[in-house]
């Protein structure tokens, strides 16, 4: 930690232990000054030479026993002595800590250069541009520091220097880094099996891309903030980085999260605010995140009632990168009231976007394609979509189990996904294999409309094998499933005999 020491007297403040200070010298003191609850009893002479501000105070002081009072004075007694320590030329360290405090201190009291040169607001200016704001930690305690000292630091620019120093230490390249930053650097074994300084050459490890992103977890939320906005506005960090640190601050900050489980309860109205903040924080564009930390934002911004606003945009980003999600993501549990187990609905909505932007990736490769010779990413996104009809079959599967869930929701999923991205038609038939072994309640009509849903010649043998032993389903299903398998077997038998004449003819 950087710090600058002032003075050169021996400090001679004491402390009579019922809020009384004083100093001890031959002099008897001539002033008082209060500050809060604190009594200091001081001299003008010092005091006064170096302060415009007590110069008037004392000049319109009408006590007899010239006292002064002071309230209001940034940072309190403790800032007030390093001022006073100051005027006696006695010896102060200034830090991180407690440097702030003393700038805005002293513009309190008005300790500037036409009072006396070398005064203590230029002294603590050059140890902020020449010391604190080159420091990364440093910078980054002093930034805390300033949110207790409101509105001076905001006015005095003090905030917002250190956000910048830090924006703009962020924004370096990682293999400029070269002071301390939170991963511990180990020392890597030179060939002898000793250290590699042992040999006067150290090897350092490389600094990784997100080096600064867990420092940063220690900054309330505000602060946290106006850091992303300026880091990102550098436009030096990949989305991928910004990213990370987001996810890393809300597992921070929000109780629970990392969990996987159940949120926490605990200030609702701070929680809320956090997860709207960083939802709105969120890198522009596909990939900045995964789609399960998507899942589990919105998880938790439903259970913290966020805005609608955020919910949406949430919606948006996990429909366009729903291909990476698993099952155990999308079980988002219902809100309280609701009759089944797990939020059908936003599933819906989910589905609903992700077929709409690919749509909308169809349409726009086509228009590419008439203009120039391109790879179609239609193809690509054909391989998403039949990734995503495993998932729904996948998903389906498991919210059967509740037998609370209604047939009209289970069609309304399954039509979500066209049947012609399901090659193979086995998991949609596990999944309604299981609604009907929860709902054995279904009529027939209901089940003939279940079942309508696959498509008998995309089932396995291994499957087709299970239908015909099913008592669950439909009769004419099982027929259908007998038909084909009949069919198939035909077929393959046709095509070994014609197999068979070509090559003996041969």
């Amino acid at each position: 930690m950087k710090f600058m020491k002032l003075g050169s007297k021996p400090d001679s403040f004491q402390d009579d232990g019922n809020g009384i200070r004083f100093v001890t010298t031959e002099l008897a003191t001539d002033v008082i000054v209060n500050v809060g609850d604190v009594k200091f009893y001081l001299h003008k002479f010092p005091l006064l030479s170096k302060s415009a501000r007590l110069q008037q105070l004392a000049t319109s002081n009408s006590s007899e026993n010239d006292e002064i009072q002071i309230d209001d004075i940034p940072g309190g007694a403790a800032a007030f002595e390093i001022c006073a320590k100051f005027c006696y030329g006695m010896t102060v360290t200034l830090n991180a800590y407690n440097v702030i405090a003393a700038r805005c201190a002293a513009e309190y009291l008005e300790m500037h250069e036409t009072v006396e040169k070398g005064n203590l607001i230029y002294k603590v200016e050059i140890f902020l541009s020449t010391s604190i704001f080159r420091s990364w930690k440093d910078s980054i305690i002093v930034l805390q520091t300033t949110k207790f000292l409101l509105p001076w630091s905001e006015d005095l620019k003090l905030a917002s220097h250190c956000i910048e120093s830090i924006a703009c230490r962020a924004s370096i390249d990682a293999s400029k880094v070269d002071w301390s930053y939170t991963y511990n650097r180990k020392k890597l074994p030179s060939e002898n099996g000793l250290d590699a300084s042992w040999n006067g050459v150290r090897k350092q490890q490389s600094v990784p891309k997100d080096w600064w992103v867990e420092d940063l977890c220690e900054l309330e939320l505000d602060l946290y903030k106006r850091v992303i906005v300026a880091i990102r506005a550098k436009g030096r960090v990949t989305n991928k980085v910004m990213g990370e640190a987001l996810k890393a601050y809300t597992y921070r900050k929000l109780p629970g999260f990392s969990k996987g489980s159940a949120i926490e309860r605990g200030d609702n109205a701070k929680s809320q605010s956090l997860l709207e903040t960083v939802i709105r924080l969120l890198p522009e564009g596909k990939g900045s995140v995964s789609c399960s930390f998507l899942l589990r934002l919105l998880k938790a911004a439903s259970f913290f009632n966020c805005s609608e606003f955020c919910k949406r945009e949430l919606i948006k980003r996990i429909g366009l990168q729903l291909e990476e999600a698993s099952v155990s993501d999308l079980l988002l549990p219902a809100a309280p009231g609701e009759i089944t187990v797990y939020d059908i609905d936003t599933i819906l909505s989910i589905l609903e976007e992700f077929v709409m932007q690919e749509k909308y990736l169809a349409e726009k490769s086509s228009k590419v394609a008439e203009v120039e010779e391109v790879i179609n990413p239609v193809l690509v996104s054909n391989c998403s979509k039949v990734n995503v009809a495993k998932l729904v079959d996948g998903y389906l599967t498991e919210i059967s189990k509740d037998q609370n869930l209604p047939l009209s929701k289970f069609l309304d999923l399954t039509e979500m996904v066209p049947g012609d991205l399901r090659p193979v038609h086995d998991g949609l038939y596990r999944a309604i294999d299981m609604y009907l072994k929860e709902h054995p309640s279904l009529s027939k009509s209901e089940k003939k409309k279940i079942c309508s849903l696959m498509d008998c010649r995309k089932l396995s043998a291994d499957a087709c094998a299970h239908v015909v032993q099913n008592e669950r389903l439909p009769l004419r299903m099982v027929v259908q499933v007998l038909f084909y398998e009949q069919a198939r077997a035909s077929l393959n038998v046709h095509e070994t005999g014609s197999g068979g004449s070509y090559g003996s003819s041969r």
